[in-house]
């Protein structure tokens, strides 16, 4: 037998995936095999094809119209990929079969620059990517939503307000009734003025009324609570932590365990979640006179590298985050001093900056000509220490809220175009201001805290991905009746027919058995009068104690002299000796008590006032 045949087999074998053939009955030449099936399906091709055989010839023509129309009637039966532009004929004598007609290519082609035109035309507007076709309302409370947070991956919600509560919602775990699955007052009396999730989205960092920060988990439990510092002291970089009630509070974007705050007591300080007994670092805003200001507002740069606050007397300062001294960038006249920056937001390129003032103003600033700024926006009510305002996730959109008075009409989410900065969308949310905003990037939904107590999320069912679109597929959970009556009836047994008594229709023989019977007819004995008889006493009392306390209670004051009532045991006392005379009868003297003359009983007589002191 050949060897090489022999090696062909062991080859092929193993190809098929077992060791050997044993006892071999036919020999196959797998190449001739492929060869004729090639060949085969050329054949087919080029039957089908008809002309289009010479793809040479023809491909340097396909440009043109009238030859693709000519061919989609004979090509209509064939789908699959597009021809190739340019062949040889030497590549089609290897073209296998193929799937689709160049007429229905072009059709498919058409179709395709439509879609991408009006794809186009949707990412050229950034308004239609706003979702705002659908909302859900969720009942924090009865009074200002003041702050919410979102974790990164969006499942969780948090909202805190003027209530003192924080209030947890679960996406996943909500249906349409959407109800929060845990509600506490981490801060007890102390509004609440911001809340954010770290980075990882494991802990929630809660800023509130107070001088102290807190750090708390997913569930809600204490992690960790920020040093309240020294009030005496002058210098804050001194003391350990703040000594006046907070104002606003973030995550560092990239160190996962930094937080910071800034507080009424003028400073920006910077903590780790490791060690909250100190601060780690301090910022100073001062003023253009050097003094102290209050920082309402902070934040970090999407890089962490920079610290921003906005203060009271409307300047803007920006630090370097490892440069605590002096400020890399500072805008002196960035707002109206005395009022309360609500808000400053870095965009995602990191270069621009949003700062909402408390005069009813919307800026944006370039930090690289921080002097003035780019677009201004006006007449943007704002009566809220903490109104936000945010980007869009394209970073082409600021949106921000307005406040109203009290029924003075509806608050409204204002849209405005970065470049041009002309307000291009607007949504009125309620009867009430507009406080927070919070556009999620991933889940390309927007979230409002309002003035009465609501919180309403805003999401797309086509643009918009999870978060609020898992709780309303979910029907409302019926709630189990309690088995209980509405009214409860008391039965006696004996008023019910089966156990009630036949009524004699005679009394007459009735009256006669109780005559005869020694209970009923028996008389009851009278009241006992006089001393008592027949082991009765008489009206003091029926019992022996009753008659004790009696004779107990009796007046038996003596009257007399009691001088004359102690004499009148002495005789028999000493006739008689009993107790201590007999003991002291030797040495005892002999008592003489004075006689009662008539000059002591005039003198007893004598009225107080009138008895000579001595």
């Amino acid at each position: 037998m050949d060897p090489n045949k022999m090696n062909d087999d062991g080859e092929i074998a193993s190809v098929m995936g077992f060791s050997g053939f044993g006892k071999k009955a036919r020999t196959f030449d797998l190449e001739a095999i492929f060869e004729q099936t090639r060949r085969t399906a050329i054949e087919r091709s080029q039957q089908v094809l008809g002309k289009f055989t010479n793809v040479t010839s023809c491909s340097k023509q396909s440009e043109s119209s009238s030859d693709s129309g000519s061919d989609s009637d004979s090509d209509s039966e064939l789908i699959g990929p597009p021809l190739p532009p340019q062949l040889t004929d030497q590549d089609d004598d290897e073209l296998g079969p193929l799937t689709r007609a160049s007429g229905s290519t072009a059709h498919s082609d058409e179709d395709d620059d439509d879609d991408g035109e009006a794809q186009d035309d949707d990412d050229d507007n950034p308004v239609k990517k706003i979702p705002d076709t659908h909302e859900i309302t969720l009942q924090h409370g009865t009074k200002t939503v003041s702050a919410l947070a979102l974790d990164p991956s969006g499942a969780r919600l948090v909202t805190g307000g003027y209530d003192y509560d924080v209030r947890f919602w679960d996406f996943a775990g909500m249906d349409q009734a959407v109800q929060a699955f845990r509600s506490l007052q981490p801060c007890e009396c102390h509004q609440i003025t911001s809340l954010q999730y770290s980075n990882t989205g494991d802990v929630i960092l809660v800023v509130s009324g107070n001088a102290q920060a807190k750090v708390l988990d997913r569930d809600g439990f204490n992690v960790m609570e920020c040093v309240k510092g020294d009030q005496y002291i002058v210098d804050m970089a001194k003391t350990k932590g703040h000594t006046a009630m907070l104002n606003n509070g973030c995550w560092h974007p990239k160190i996962k365990e930094e937080f910071m705050t800034c507080s009424n007591d003028g400073t920006v300080r910077t903590w780790d979640l490791s060690s909250g007994k100190k601060h780690k670092s301090v910022f100073k805003p001062r003023s253009f006179q050097g003094k102290k200001v209050v920082p309402t507002c902070c934040t970090y740069s999407r890089d962490g590298k920079l610290i921003a606050a906005g203060c009271q007397d409307g300047t803007i300062q920006i630090w370097d985050r490892n440069l605590s001294v002096h400020t890399k960038f500072h805008c002196r006249q960035a707002h109206i001093p005395g009022s309360d920056t609500s808000c400053i937001a870095f965009s995602y390129d990191g270069v621009t900056l949003a700062s909402r003032g408390g005069d009813d103003t919307l800026k944006l600033w370039d930090i690289r000509n921080f002097k003035k700024p780019v677009n201004v926006a006006t007449g943007l009510n704002n009566y809220f220490t903490m109104t936000d305002c945010c980007f869009s996730p394209d970073d082409r959109l600021l949106v921000t809220g307005t406040s109203v008075k009290k029924d003075g009409g509806n608050g409204k989410l204002a849209f405005f175009d970065r470049a041009s900065f002309q307000k291009v969308y607007e949504i009125e949310v309620t009867n009430a201001s507009v406080v927070r905003c919070l556009w999620h990037p991933k889940l390309n939904q927007i979230m409002v805290g309002t003035s009465n107590g609501l919180a309403k999320v805003y999401y797309d069912p086509v643009k918009s991905h999870r978060g609020a679109k898992l709780c309303v597929v979910k029907s409302q959970r019926k709630e189990r009746q309690a088995e209980t009556l509405t009214q409860d009836y008391i039965i006696t047994p004996h008023a019910l027919p089966m156990f009630r008594e036949a009524r004699q229709r005679s009394t007459r023989k009735q009256l006669e058995k109780d005559r005869l019977d020694p209970k009923k007819s028996n008389k009851p004995e009278p009241p006992v009068s006089g001393p008592g008889r027949g082991g009765r006493v008489a009206a003091h009392g029926g019992t022996l104690s009753s008659f004790i306390v009696k004779n107990i209670a009796l007046d038996k004051t003596d009257d007399s002299n009691p001088r004359q009532a102690i004499l009148r045991h002495a005789k028999e006392a000493s006739d008689n000796p009993y107790w201590v005379a007999p003991a002291y009868k030797q040495t005892q003297p002999v008592p003489l008590f004075a006689e009662e003359s008539e000059d002591d009983e005039e003198a007893e007589k004598e009225p107080e006032w009138k008895k000579r002191k001595i």
